[in-house]
């Protein structure tokens, strides 16, 4: 997976355009750049090659990191000060990174919430991110941005911005909080589009791996919508980033049914043609359950059972204990979902279904499977990806499927009660 450069383009309140990327997030600050962080970090600073400087009549923010991470600038005032917020970046060596900067007064960092960290650069007056970026490559990252000196109104202007909530829903959705029981009411259905945003995924002629799942996924949702059976939530509407955790929460707040992830990944060696249905496995569910009991918030866990008061112990076996239900249920997915593949006569990899760790399919409780539509990295294949008579030909056969296994599915529910 490559992570390149990644925005969105404001108004900084001075006529500016300013290139941003925006991650949502709410917290409290826990300051102190020498303090202990409860991370794991995914990414930690390069004190050595950092430099907060002046340049330019303002101030040039340069920080190296060991890999890419999700990240968002905003400013604040009352003081006035910049901050930072960034998935699991170990900040130690923050004191020894080298500042030459007049405007800058003080650079502090900690943890702002289990598995996220921020970093608060007061400022001695008034300034606004003139630019801002992430630049990846040979595996580490950059954060480069310029502030620019600016006027007591504007500023507060934009520190006014008021926070967003934190991994908000997909605008205009209108979603359920628990799923209906099997067999009543619509199949609520939600479809994640592969990566997005910073992350672009698989990329090959032009085309990338996230823009060709979205736009497959509205067509599929089309679909299902107007079949009068399923209700549909896109976990990403537009070409944004939707860090991996969230989109298992997106499809628990839908009260989802059922939760399908579509690629088209590129695999520089071996055969990779055709679709293939991947589950999670067995040597990475044990390791979710512990990790998920760790590391998520405990009423978030399970759909249905509050958790918040629980030890990780009991967590662990009551995700257990759901997932001996949903395996049959997957499993059972995936045949539905194979059988419709084939019966429409669309090409599908010599080992249709597969097994993998990845992090999207470690819902407990929400029968969840990864639909890798094809390879990017295959010619035939990517000429069927960009082809609407296939592309609608493989959106019906997952309707089927997913009709077929849902029709199997409450009847084996009733049955049981």
């Amino acid at each position: 997976m490559r992570l390149r450069r990644g925005y969105l383009e404001t108004d900084n309140g001075l006529g500016v355009r300013v290139r941003v990327w925006l991650l949502i997030l709410v917290g409290v600050l826990w300051s102190g750049a020498g303090a202990a962080q409860d991370l794991s970090a995914l990414a930690r600073l390069v004190p050595e090659a950092s430099v907060v400087e002046d340049r330019q009549g303002g101030v040039a923010v340069d920080l190296a990191l060991s890999q890419p991470v999700p990240w968002r600038v905003r400013v604040l005032d009352a003081p006035p000060r910049l901050v930072l917020d960034m998935r699991e970046v170990d900040w130690t060596g923050l004191d020894a990174v080298d500042r030459g900067a007049d405007a800058v007064v003080d650079l502090r960092a900690g943890v702002v919430r289990q598995g996220w960290s921020r970093l608060v650069m007061e400022l001695a007056g008034p300034h606004l991110v003139a630019r801002a970026e992430m630049v990846t490559g040979d595996g580490g990252a950059r954060v480069r941005l310029q502030l620019d000196p600016a006027s007591a109104a504007a500023f507060a202007a934009a520190a006014a911005q008021p926070e967003p909530k934190a991994w908000a829903l997909p605008r205009g959705t209108d979603l359920p909080r628990a799923a209906a029981p099997r067999g009543t009411g619509p199949l609520v259905v939600v479809l994640d589009p592969g990566h997005g945003g910073i992350d672009p995924g698989a990329e090959r002629d032009g085309l990338t791996e996230a823009g060709l799942m979205l736009g497959f996924a509205r067509e599929l949702k089309d679909l299902l919508l107007r079949d009068g059976g399923f209700q549909v939530i896109l976990t990403r509407e537009e070409d944004v980033f939707v860090p991996l955790e969230a989109r298992i929460s997106i499809a628990r707040a839908a009260g989802a049914h059922v939760f399908l992830s579509l690629h088209a990944d590129a695999l520089a060696e071996g055969e990779a043609v055709g679709a293939t249905l991947y589950t999670l496995s067995d040597e990475a569910s044990d390791a979710a359950s512990q990790a998920l009991a760790e590391r998520h918030d405990r009423d978030d866990l399970l759909s249905g059972v509050d958790l918040t008061e629980q030890d990780d112990l009991v967590a662990s076996v009551l995700m257990d204990m759901a997932r001996t239900e949903t395996v049959p249920r997957i499993e059972r997915l995936t045949l539905a979902l194979e059988g419709a593949i084939k019966a429409a006569g669309l090409r599908m990899h010599r080992h249709p279904r597969q097994t993998a760790g990845f992090s999207v399919l470690k819902s407990p409780d929400i029968p969840s499977v990864l639909v890798e539509l094809g390879f990017m990295s295959s010619t035939q294949d990517l000429a069927r990806l960009i082809d609407p008579d296939w592309r609608a030909t493989m959106a019906l056969a997952l309707r089927d499927g997913l009709k077929a296994w849902a029709a199997e599915d409450a009847a084996l529910s009733a049955l049981r009660r």
